[in-house]
């Protein structure tokens, strides 16, 4: 028998969800779905990949089968991420950032997507026995979007879909007890330190790594983040509003100078510091429910002076 676990060689971060995948293929005992939760970023697309790579290769006889996958260009492979609703049309996650598209909602999976979904399972594959689906931040579901995955997950498939989130606890339980779980783990490696080089306060230094857990991958956005953030607004952020004119102007000052993506990155940074500084745990809970509100098409500018009004002692 043929080991696959040498698919993985290079990716052995992860050994104990490898293990797992590579006995599934040795065994022949493949799930029809598959969570995949932990930190973003650690290595959970790459190993599904790999995983797909393994099981096309007990049934094609093609080359470069990693290449096609990994460019997304396999024919019986189905890619879904979060869209932004751009001028009626829906534009990836990915693309709208290379494309340097701002958007005032926050990105979503939405109901046409796994019509779409349906649609490619519904379809014959070409060089595989399965139709091979990856998507990403599963947890951003619209509800409709939410129902009908589940519903596609339901009924027989002749497909396998690995569902990648880190925030599972916001899916439908229906959905989670459907999947074959998988763990993945903080990475521990100097590679997070040496990034950190980039970050020339030392305080600061320690904040990005907290806020980044283990992810080498949120790590460098994460650093991303804190260079597109005037100084003025990270300072303000950390300290809680004096009264109720402080927590207008710093609301108005937020909501004028960052686009959504970034304020709700702001907030996890005021958690972290906080935190830190206060160890109130009724103004970490307050500010989380002001990143749910930032994400459900509340008007930011209020949603943050109530928020910031609230948390004042």
């Amino acid at each position: 028998m043929k080991e696959y676990n040498n698919i993985f060689k290079e990716l052995d971060y992860q050994s104990i969800a490898i293990e797992i995948l590579s006995s599934s293929i040795n065994k022949n005992r493949i799930a029809p779905a598959y969570l995949f939760k932990g930190p973003k970023g650690v290595g959970q697309k790459e190993i599904a990949l790999r995983f797909f790579e393994g099981i096309l290769e007990k049934c094609s006889t093609e080359i470069n089968t990693r290449n096609l996958l990994e460019k997304g260009n396999h024919p019986d492979l189905h890619l879904i991420e979060p869209t932004y609703l751009n001028q009626g049309k829906l534009i990836k996650k990915s693309e709208a950032k290379k494309e340097n598209i701002h958007s005032k909602s926050s990105p979503q999976i939405r109901i046409d997507q796994i019509k779409d979904l349906r649609n490619f399972l519904n379809k014959k594959p070409l060089k595989s026995k399965f139709n091979l689906v990856i998507i990403e931040d599963v947890e951003t579901l619209n509800e409709s979007a939410s129902n009908a995955l589940l519903k596609t997950i339901e009924e027989p498939i002749n497909g396998i879909l690995i569902l990648i989130s880190s925030r599972p606890e916001q899916l439908l339980e229906t959905i989670i007890s459907r999947c074959q779980k998988i763990n993945f783990n903080p990475i521990n490696t100097k590679e997070l330190e040496n990034k950190l080089i980039k970050v020339k306060d030392l305080k600061q230094k320690q904040e990005i790594l907290n806020l980044s857990n283990g992810s080498p991958d949120l790590l460098t956005k994460n650093i991303e983040y804190l260079e597109n953030i005037p100084n003025s607004i990270l300072d303000k952020a950390i300290v809680i509003p004096k009264n109720k004119l402080q927590a207008l102007y710093l609301a108005k000052e937020i909501t004028e100078e960052l686009n959504l993506e970034n304020q709700i990155w702001l907030l996890g940074w005021m958690q972290e510091n906080l935190w830190k500084n206060k160890f109130d745990s009724f103004i970490i809970k307050r500010l989380e429910k002001l990143k749910i509100h930032l994400s459900s098409h509340i008007n930011p500018r209020i949603a943050w002076e109530i928020a910031l009004i609230e948390i004042i002692k």
